[in-house]
């Protein structure tokens, strides 16, 4: 059999070079893959970090809602979409987060008097510096923010710890009462009780005054001091703190109305109120928590609108129109009337303190106070702070 001699010199130089091109794709090939991976990792990790940053604002616009000047911007706002030149969004500038990982900024938005969204958008500190690639990494979220309204519970047109004297033609009337002009109120009520007392209140009546409301006299034995001071997890003290107006007591004469400064509603000025009687104006839509500290004070003015609250007794007198929640420390006293509807729309809670020595509310001449459940509603609707809701209440937006 004849052998064929083969001959493999430089065999050895080929394999070399072989495995030094596999080597070398496969070594490339794990470059490749790691940088991919640390520029997947880092893309992660900015939108993560701007995610976080959006959250933060969102919080930051629900923390800082209790603010007077923050909560009379979100109040003032109408419904989304207004029509003309109503304003329903309001810008939030650009904020650097307190994390200082990033900067936020957004617009919020009022879709009715309970309900808000706020649209924040967000980058993280190495986007913002613009040394990325392709824009950098933002997050865009949505979080519908509802009014946490203070817990009432009201029962009539007037609570009262005290005593009450109602005389001459005055009236204190539990049905309720949607105030002339007003847009958006709820459907009427059930009727209330005219006057709500404790156990050993009285009711003393002179005269041709009308108490009425179902029933005209509530005696509760449930109603106690806590009572005026407690409204679910708020408290008297809490909810002064948050005032948008404090006044010390006074006479303030005839000088409570609405200010206007061209064509905006005037929020400098301590005496504006509001302007009840005409909504569609520019103060219509302002709605303050006025505390007034000291007791003696006397009102007779034009009108206001909000929450009312006295840590002393309190006056009126004359025309004076208030549109919303009145709480007072000590008594109440009302006198004249004159060509107006009523004293008070809403709901009047006096405590009628010990503290204090005359603890009996003498409602005089022509005085009304009415129950209206639409001056309650959008008192607290417009004095609330702005709360998560309980599910449900964020989405991520692109």
């Amino acid at each position: 059999m004849k052998h064929v001699l083969k001959n493999e010199r430089g065999m050895a130089l080929a394999l070399a070079i072989v495995a030094l091109v596999i080597v070398g794709a496969l070594i490339a090939g794990a470059l490749f893959s790691g940088t991919q991976e640390q520029r997947v990792a880092e893309n992660v990790r900015r939108v993560q970090a701007s995610f976080g940053v959006a959250e933060e604002g969102v919080y930051d616009i629900i923390r800082g809602w209790d603010t007077p000047a923050n909560r009379t911007a979100y109040a003032g706002l109408y419904p989304h979409p207004a029509g003309g030149t109503a304003q329903s969004s309001l810008p939030l500038g650009a904020t650097t987060a307190a994390s200082k990982t990033g900067s936020y900024n957004g617009t919020m938005y009022k879709l009715n008097d309970q309900l808000y969204l706020i649209d924040m958008t967000a980058q993280d500190t190495m986007s913002l510096a613009g040394r990325i690639r392709g824009g950098g990494a933002s997050q865009r979220l949505g979080l519908l923010a509802r009014i946490r309204t203070v817990n009432l519970n009201t029962q009539a047109a007037v609570t009262s710890g005290g005593s009450n004297v109602v005389v001459g033609s005055a009236s204190i009337d539990g049905n309720d009462h949607a105030p002339t002009g007003w847009a958006g109120c709820p459907p009427l009520d059930s009727a209330k009780a005219g006057i709500r007392t404790q156990s050993d209140g009285t009711v003393a009546t002179s005269g041709h005054p009308a108490i009425l409301g179902n029933p005209p006299v509530l005696k509760d034995p449930t109603l106690a001091d806590s009572s005026f001071t407690h409204y679910g997890d708020i408290t008297y003290t809490q909810l002064a703190q948050s005032a948008t107006i404090t006044l010390p007591a006074q006479n303030f004469s005839n000088g409570i109305g609405p200010v206007v400064a061209g064509t905006t509603c005037d929020l400098t000025v301590l005496t504006n109120w509001g302007s009840p009687t005409t909504p569609a104006g520019p103060c219509g839509s302002y709605f303050p928590i006025i505390h007034i500290t000291g007791d003696g004070t006397v009102i007779n003015g034009n009108e206001g609108q909000g929450v009312l609250l006295v840590d002393g007794s309190l006056s009126v007198q004359g025309g004076f129109q208030f549109f919303g929640v009145v709480i007072v420390k000590g008594s109440i006293k009302t006198s004249g009337g004159g060509g107006t509807p009523a004293h008070f729309w809403g709901t009047v809670m006096v405590q009628d303190t010990v503290a204090f020595t005359d603890t009996t509310n003498n409602i005089s001449g022509a005085a009304n106070l009415l129950y209206s459940k639409c001056a309650i509603v959008k008192a607290l609707d417009k004095t609330g702070n702005g709360a998560m809701m309980r599910s449900r209440g964020w989405v991520q937006l692109y």
